[in-house]
């Protein structure tokens, strides 16, 4: 109990309580990465079941599977495919495996789980999603899972893309 005289320590001091006032933040809560060639793209963390680094031992291949298809990782008891998803967007660089830990975003929309192998994990931003542009100059491979993008996001003043997760789940170049 907070009246209890037996909880504060020291006798006769005053205790003060400082106001800190938080800020609301605008907009969604995103995860910043990037892929092998330097793009800067976003995920609604909504959206996003796990980030993990598994060792390049721990993604086992899968023999006669879609080149886009690194493996399987275990997840928490659940096997999940791992993509490179530079390669699935139609970069010409593959994901760095030659290294001790690959960063994975597992992501998740209605009980389907995949894990995107991506180049480095950045941070988590608050995104206002009213600020959202339309893409311009993106490739046909990476124009359907491209929300939109927010310009001058990031240091280098380049375009940062969000990125539509239940669309790359569902996509038919898993099954090529």
């Amino acid at each position: 109990m907070v009246t209890n005289p037996d909880l504060f320590t020291g006798n006769d001091q005053e205790l003060s309580l400082e106001l800190h006032t938080l800020e609301n933040p605008e907009g969604e809560l995103h995860l910043r990465f990037y892929l092998a060639s330097g793009k800067e793209l976003a995920l609604p963390a909504t959206g996003i079941a796990e980030v993990t680094q598994p060792t390049p031992d721990e993604i086992a291949p899968i023999p006669n599977a879609s080149p886009l298809l690194l493996g399987t990782i275990n997840l928490r008891g659940k096997i999940v495919w791992v993509a490179d998803l530079g390669q699935f967007l139609g970069e010409s660089r593959a994901v760095n495996t030659d290294r001790p830990t690959i960063p994975v975003i597992a992501i998740e929309t209605q009980e389907q789980v995949l894990g995107l192998a991506i180049e480095s994990i950045g941070d988590m931003d608050w995104l206002d999603l009213e600020t959202l542009q339309a893409t311009d100059n993106l490739p046909d491979s990476m124009a359907p899972f491209v929300l939109g993008q927010w310009q001058g996001k990031n240091t280098e003043n380049k375009a940062l893309y969000l990125l539509d997760s239940p669309k790359i789940l569902r996509s038919a170049r898993w099954a090529t």
